[in-house]
């Protein structure tokens, strides 16, 4: 994998120094900018080109759903990394509603901080675990007397929860003991079943 581009784009200033001193260390990274808030970061991608983007959510000005939106509009091909200090799946929605490839919390182990940007740089999605369980268990405990808007085997909600920590097909497969084959057909069928285009909206 070449050596990533990365833009940070939150309104702390001393949450973006600390995320890129961090970031310094990592032989995966080679340019590392800053922007304060969403304005500032679409002005950025006019004379940046970043492989990938670490977006604030709530920020001043342009927040991070509107930024998102407006730069994917324009580079379809850029990923971005949700970052937030909270795991309620409002925030989760709009992210994923607006094309991020990830989410994280701001409170999360920069070991799993490397780990998202290399899943996402390499073109899969990362969604840290605390939300994707908190996600899995709201499909598998709606009320008997309330219609689900998806109904969802156990074996393709562990498959959907392990494509969304960036696993493969074949990975998912030696995971949960199965066939390759197996897996391409849950996921097929995931995506049947919910009417989505990529692996990230699945999960709302």
């Amino acid at each position: 994998m070449e050596k990533l581009n990365i833009i940070i784009v939150d309104d702390h200033k001393l949450f973006r120094e600390g995320l890129k001193i961090l970031l310094r260390n990592l032989e995966e990274v080679n340019e590392i900018w800053e922007a304060q808030d969403g304005e500032v970061f679409l002005n950025m991608l006019k004379t940046l080109h970043p492989d990938l983007v670490l977006m604030d959510i709530e920020m001043p000005r342009v927040n991070g759903v509107e930024a998102t939106i407006k730069a994917l509009e324009t580079y379809p091909e850029l990923k971005i990394l949700a970052l937030s200090m909270y795991s309620d799946e409002e925030y989760f929605q709009k992210m994923v509603d607006a094309g991020v490839c990830g989410f994280l919390l701001k409170n999360s182990e920069f070991s799993e901080v490397r780990k998202a940007i290399i899943t996402v740089a390499q073109g899969n999605n990362y969604f840290t675990e605390e939300l994707l369980y908190k996600l899995v268990n709201r499909f598998k405990t709606k009320p008997a007397h309330i219609e689900p808007v998806v109904a969802l085997s156990d074996r393709e909600l562990e498959v959907l929860l392990l494509i969304c920590k960036g696993l493969s097909n074949q990975e998912i497969a030696e995971k949960l003991f199965i066939s390759k084959r197996t897996v391409d057909h849950h996921r097929a069928s995931l995506l049947s079943k919910t009417s989505t285009r990529n692996t990230a909206s699945r999960v709302t």
